[in-house]
């Protein structure tokens, strides 16, 4: 199966994970940042005023713009292709075979039936060939497929397709695990489950490599 013909849905909750590719309109970024911040400034106000909130008050008149910049340049700014980390490789002068761990990456993202936070870690991993790269944008890439509306599946999905292209390699790992405010502080109110999603390719594919992710992530916990 071709890694972006995936496709999950869970009929009772509606929980549609759909494709690889985050679900975007072919005219996605003809507006300007600027122009999308006038936009959604205003339907958001049309909102709070539909809330029946004084846009009036000292307290609230500046909401709207707020949401709106924190949207289109803080926690949706991952739908953009320019926001893209450009993730350069380094040869591995040192020969460096073994498995390398990034663990603990601080998650944020937004859960794109209800809007509301996705909270948690990533941990990745990859075993180098050729090249390696800086470890700094291993998180960078995490918090850019982060940024967007995204299902944590394919969250999850999006990172491993991102690492196993630029690193030219397929043996990669990633594990998320996660808290979601739609499930917390609304619905079921279940403020105890946590989600776990994971995707192991090449190497990972095998018992004793996932394994030894697998420890290399909880040890000293």
């Amino acid at each position: 199966m071709d890694r972006r013909d995936w496709n999950e849905e869970d009929p009772e909750e509606g929980h549609v994970a759909g494709s690889l590719d985050t679900p975007l309109r072919p005219d996605a970024f003809d507006l300007t940042d600027e122009q999308k911040i006038d936009g959604i400034a205003l339907h958001f106000r049309e909102i709070m005023q539909l809330l029946g909130l004084d846009l009036e008050d000292d307290s609230l008149k500046g909401t709207p713009r707020r949401v709106a910049k924190m949207y289109v340049k803080e926690i949706f700014d991952g739908l953009n292709p320019k926001n893209r980390p450009v993730a350069r490789l380094f040869e591995n002068k040192y020969g460096y075979r073994q498995m390398l761990v990034e663990r603990d990456i601080t998650l944020y993202s937004s859960c794109e039936h209800h809007f509301v936070p996705i909270i948690g870690k990533a941990h990745v991993a990859y075993i180098p060939n050729g090249h390696v790269i800086g470890l700094s944008k291993l998180n960078r890439i995490v918090q850019y497929y982060g940024r967007r509306p995204q299902v944590q599946e394919r969250l999850t999905r999006q990172i491993a397709q991102e690492l196993r292209d630029v690193l030219q390699s397929d043996n990669v790992a990633v594990l998320i695990e996660a808290d979601h405010l739609c499930v917390m502080s609304r619905g079921v109110n279940d403020v105890s489950s946590s989600t776990i999603t994971s995707e192991y390719s090449g190497l990972f594919e095998q018992d004793a490599y996932r394994l030894e992710f697998l420890q290399a992530i909880r040890r000293n916990r």
